[in-house]
């Protein structure tokens, strides 16, 4: 075990110190504001203080975690090795920046509280991020930081055994829409079919009748490719389907489809299922209670995670409304055109709620890819070394690489050529070196 000297103990500063040393390295830690206590503790034991007591590893505390509510941060970042940090912490420190102040303002998302920009849909967008402006948006800078600090106990503290993490991949397939012409009713089939003739869109014309008269898959119908794959390993693909009701952001099939109904079932047989929360549920608990309801009932079984639509997030009104909801994980946090790390790390976190200064129960499952950030890419092969690129990057942290592919992407649209091979690439990741 670790035991941390410090002034004060905090909310926050329990926080950061768990999610680095015991979430990321996997060592317990512990706190005294008591010397002898410390000073008695025969085993690793660091100070986090305004000052050393003695000849202790010692990190000068920046004062975030001992704060409360928001202000307004000035923060300079700054190069350290191979990454960069930053609340630099002066020359008595052991190391030269306040690792742990750093990573709460990273996990706690606190800069998505602060005034700025938002999209079209008001998402917080990669642009406006800290990490994207200082160039480690494509870094795990909290977990490669955690590795710092081990690298500083394991010198000091030569005896002790470090508990061995390894790589993990958590493959989330998202599915906004089941069946692009199936299952839509008669009112949408008549009027996509109207809308083609009137756009002159013979093909897709050909292509939807061939599709509702059986002659050809629907190209959203990927679910077979699906099972077949998940059956291939033993860890579990994450599906999550919209069930909300059709409006101007979510189309999908209505959930009073029994064949939409058998899809989810069957799907469920194999792979974790869990809930697309639509648009319109994002700000109103009833509606989101609803369509927890629905899945739950579709599979039998008590709804553990969802992804927002549109991967959008109101701080911290959305996640207040799961953890009311007791909905365990979250899979919403990233960006969309972007790959990289959101919240700075790779390591599944809890939130932290900044207005209550509390953690909470709901675990936070960051993506760090999703397949439309990897159209920018132009040829096959420059999406391929991206995409292993960014899983170099986790495996060196032993981290956990959770990837978001559509359902669709899967599909015969030209537009979508290869993406089978990249998630296959992701999957067998898991067992390579």
């Amino acid at each position: 075990m670790l035991l941390v000297y410090t002034h004060k103990i905090t909310p926050r500063l329990r926080y950061a110190f768990k999610h680095l040393c015991t979430r990321v390295l996997g060592i317990p830690v512990s706190f005294t504001t008591t010397i002898e206590e410390f000073i008695a503790h025969d085993s690793l034991k660091m100070s986090y203080t305004r000052q050393p007591l003695s000849h202790e590893i010692f990190i000068r505390n920046h004062e975030l975690l001992f704060e409360q509510g928001l202000s307004d941060i000035d923060i300079n970042v700054q190069d350290w090795d191979d990454t960069k940090c930053f609340f630099a912490t002066g020359e008595k420190s052991a190391l030269p920046f306040d690792i742990f102040a750093a990573s709460f303002y990273l996990l706690s998302r606190y800069e998505e509280y602060l005034p700025h920009v938002k999209d079209d849909y008001g998402r917080f967008t990669a642009t406006e991020s800290l990490a994207y402006k200082h160039g480690f948006l494509q870094q795990p800078v909290v977990d490669m930081w955690a590795y710092k600090l081990k690298t500083l106990l394991e010198q000091r503290f030569t005896g002790f055994v470090f508990p061995k993490k390894t790589y993990s991949i958590q493959p989330v397939i998202d599915v906004p829409m089941a069946y692009y012409f199936k299952q839509k009713g008669l009112m949408r089939t008549v009027g996509g079919a109207l809308n083609d003739l009137y756009r002159f869109k013979l093909r897709r014309l050909y292509q939807r009748f061939m599709v509702l008269f059986g002659f050809k898959r629907d190209p959203y119908d990927t679910f077979k490719w699906i099972i077949n794959k998940q059956k291939q390993y033993d860890f579990k693909f994450i599906v999550f389907f919209l069930i909300g009701d059709y409006s101007t952001y979510d189309k999908n099939i209505s959930i009073n489809k029994k064949k939409f109904v058998s899809l989810i079932k069957s799907i469920a047989d194999y792979c974790k299922v869990g809930l697309k929360a639509s648009y319109f549920s994002l700000d109103d608990i009833s509606i989101l209670k609803k369509e927890k309801k629905k899945m739950e009932f579709v599979t039998n079984y008590e709804l553990e995670a969802t992804r927002n639509s549109f991967s959008k997030i109101n701080l911290p009104t959305s996640y207040r409304n799961l953890i009311e909801l007791e909905i365990k994980n979250d899979f919403t946090m990233g960006y969309l055109n972007h790959l990289g790390f959101r919240a700075g790390t790779c390591t599944p976190f809890l939130f932290y709620d900044l207005d209550y200064e509390m953690p909470t129960p709901l675990l936070i499952n960051s993506f760090h890819c999703l397949d439309h950030a990897l159209l920018k890419h132009q040829s096959q092969l420059d999406k391929a070394q991206e995409l292993q690129r960014l899983i170099d990057t986790v495996k060196q942290v032993n981290g956990t690489f959770t990837p978001v592919f559509h359902n669709y992407c899967f599909g015969s649209d030209i537009r979508w050529k290869g993406f089978r091979k990249l998630f296959t690439q992701i999957l067998k990741s898991r067992h390579e070196n």
